[in-house]
């Protein structure tokens, strides 16, 4: 399907862009452009869908989260769920004239609060204080000191990520925005647990990454955990305190890797209740939530 979509959509690109198309046609090159923008817009993903790699987790273990399984079963769910009616209309046109039957994909799954339930693998690894993080194929191992989930408070993780930000480190933005919005006697937790891209010493716009992407798991002000991604320096992570029992520090990296709704998902789901009078935050002035990293 996905292959047929494309080609109609290689097919009319070349059409309108091509000579003949100026010559017999009234229609100005800044119409033909759009057109073209549209097409290449609605299948852009195609080639991909058509030819599907198999499926990997960013971080050895992990598991999918919804979203990433609905994919998996349908992988034309996303480009048919974030297509308009018009865009929708093409797929459909081009599908009936090629004489083919095709089901729309079901709407793609609502990243869901809170974390999965552990598998027993998991519930056995709690229980034998084996660390989840693992290393891509052909990297080494993070050193022990990063093979740690630690518990802070609002200001301490504040801190990391104005560090983030100040570094210009890539990851991590939270400002007055994550301030205001942090239950602030709550405790927080945070752990290394890169992706497979941002392993350290991979290539990046700065040279050999040289910092750990850590996940947080952050108590919002109106009581949901959510997830966050802040890059940190290996020594300021190795000079924060450490005070929780192995087996619960496991059992929080497992929570924090299936807890899909992040800051952004959370930000923009409070947009419409924020409030300088209930939060503290006034969005003219300090900006709005922190990017889905």
């Amino acid at each position: 399907m996905a292959a047929l979509l494309a080609a109609r959509a290689f097919l009319e690109i070349r059409y309108l862009a091509g000579d003949a198309r100026r010559v017999s046609e009234d229609r100005s090159p800044e119409d033909d452009l759009e057109r073209i923008r549209f097409l290449a817009d609605v299948c852009h993903n195609m080639p991909g869908i058509a030819q599907p790699r198999p499926w990997r987790p960013s971080r050895r273990g992990a598991p999918g989260s919804s979203v990433q399984q609905a994919m998996a079963k349908r992988p034309m769910g996303w480009a048919w769920h974030t297509a308009g009616p018009e865009k929708r209309a093409w797929m459909l046109r081009h599908i009936e004239n090629a004489g083919l039957q095709w089901t729309p994909p079901p709407p793609l799954p609502a990243r869901r609060k809170g974390p999965s339930p552990m598998t027993l693998r998991q519930r056995a690894g709690v229980l034998l204080g084996r660390w989840p993080v693992r290393p891509p194929a052909g990297h080494l191992s993070l050193p022990p000191e990063a093979h740690v989930l630690k518990a802070l408070d609002s200001d301490a993780i504040c801190a990391l990520y104005e560090e983030a930000g100040r570094l210009r480190l890539g990851l991590g933005k939270g400002g007055p925005w994550l301030r205001a919005h942090l239950d602030a006697d709550s405790v927080h937790y945070l752990v290394p647990d890169p992706a497979s891209y941002y392993w350290p010493g991979m290539p990046s716009t700065r040279g050999e990454i040289d910092w750990w992407q850590c996940t947080a798991l952050l108590r919002m002000c109106d009581g949901e955990q959510v997830s966050g991604m802040v890059a940190v320096l290996p020594e300021t992570f190795a000079a924060l305190p450490s005070t929780l029992p192995r087996r619960k520090q496991v059992r929080l990296v497992h929570h924090a890797r299936t807890t899909e709704r992040d800051t952004y998902l959370w930000g923009r789901d409070h947009k419409a209740e924020c409030d300088p009078q209930l939060c503290g935050f006034v969005p003219e002035t300090t900006g709005d939530p922190p990017p889905d990293d």
